[in-house]
């Protein structure tokens, strides 16, 4: 791209107001702002794909938490790949496809120490904001560090037909589970987990989670859950973990639009007699293990042991809706929304 035709605005989706609950399309605005001129180590991304993700949901509120929220009347912020069309930088020409945590507008001056290559060789550009991405990172980490899953453990996945649970199902028969179980909120996403090769999958809008994943168990129970949903998830996986069970807690976004504080599980006491280990992460914590996800991960999706889903919204103008579709578990796999296509394509 010439110098001449280098953009000097962007649009960009700003936090309007703060959600009480869930959020509603007047919490966002659509605006156009000025892009900050380039300078020495800097990069000009025209972003290709954002991602919308749970987390951004409490980084709405104006509350102390680990991540810092969301400012008002500014740009929200988040995952995104895009093509470099500018550079100051020896690290990234132009043309060169990087991934960077400026979502959410359609061009962004990111530091070019901050921009990380996404191989387009190997994967499409938007599988680096999932499969290949913090997505994948969060699901490979979670079940392996942190619920440190062993060949032969039995595993239960809530939110099994998202993003991050739908490769959680995957990596866990991958390396040798004994068997998989996943929840989901629709017939056609049950569907789909037995597909990607889940051994049992139930919708738990059925009944009671704790009496589907009993059946779905058996006997044998099971050793690992992966939390992505909270709530009764989280209790039914209590009482069905067998002794020295472990859990990995990632989410919960059964409790996020919550206006009212949301109970402990009621059984919680078990964690003590089974001897459970029940374990919050963030994906920040896990970047130790990034290539070695990476490697693995590569060679998984392209022998086809692992596949990954996407729902993509086009339209910037559309990712207010696209994210609040997303809590509301409208997605299979992944939630993008698109917002240029790569030049040549």
């Amino acid at each position: 791209m010439s110098v001449a035709t280098i953009p000097v605005t962007t649009r960009e989706i700003q936090l309007a107001s703060r959600p009480a609950g869930r959020p509603v399309p007047e919490n966002f605005r659509l605006a156009e702002s000025l892009l900050p001129e380039l300078q020495d180590g800097q990069v000009m991304v025209r972003n290709l794909f954002m991602s919308v993700d749970p987390y951004m949901r409490g980084r709405m509120n104006d509350v102390k938490s680990y991540s810092a929220p969301f400012a008002l009347d500014k740009a929200l912020d988040g995952g995104a790949v895009g093509e470099v069309i500018a550079s100051r930088s020896e690290r990234h020409q132009e043309g060169d496809v990087v991934v960077h945590a400026l979502g959410w507008r359609e061009y962004a001056v990111v530091d070019a120490a901050a921009a990380t290559p996404a191989r387009t060789d190997l994967a499409p550009a938007s599988a680096f904001l999932g499969a290949l991405g913090m997505t994948g990172l969060t699901a490979y980490a979670g079940l392996l560090k942190v619920a440190e899953f062993k060949a032969g453990d039995a595993v239960f996945v809530s939110g099994a037909a998202g993003a991050v649970g739908s490769l959680v199902g995957q990596i866990a028969k991958a390396m040798g589970a004994s068997r998989v179980i996943g929840s989901a909120g629709t017939p056609a996403k049950v569907a789909r987990l037995l597909e990607l090769g889940f051994d049992a999958a139930f919708d738990y809008h059925d009944g009671p989670v704790l009496e589907q994943l009993q059946k779905a168990a058996g006997s044998a129970g099971i050793d690992v859950y992966f939390d992505n949903v909270g709530g009764e998830h989280l209790e039914a996986a209590l009482a069905t973990l067998n002794v020295g069970g472990r859990v990995a807690m990632c989410g919960a976004i059964a409790q996020y639009n919550s206006t009212e504080p949301t109970p402990a599980p009621h059984n919680l006491m078990l964690a003590i007699g089974k001897q459970l280990t029940l374990r919050g992460f963030l994906v920040g914590g896990q970047r130790q293990h990034s290539a070695e996800f990476a490697e693995r991960m590569a060679g998984w999706l392209a022998d086809g042991t692992v596949r990954y889903d996407e729902t993509i919204v086009d339209g910037l103008e559309n990712a207010p809706q696209a994210f609040m579709d997303l809590l509301d578990g409208a997605n299979t796999g992944k939630m993008l929304v698109r917002l240029w296509r790569l030049s040549g394509s």
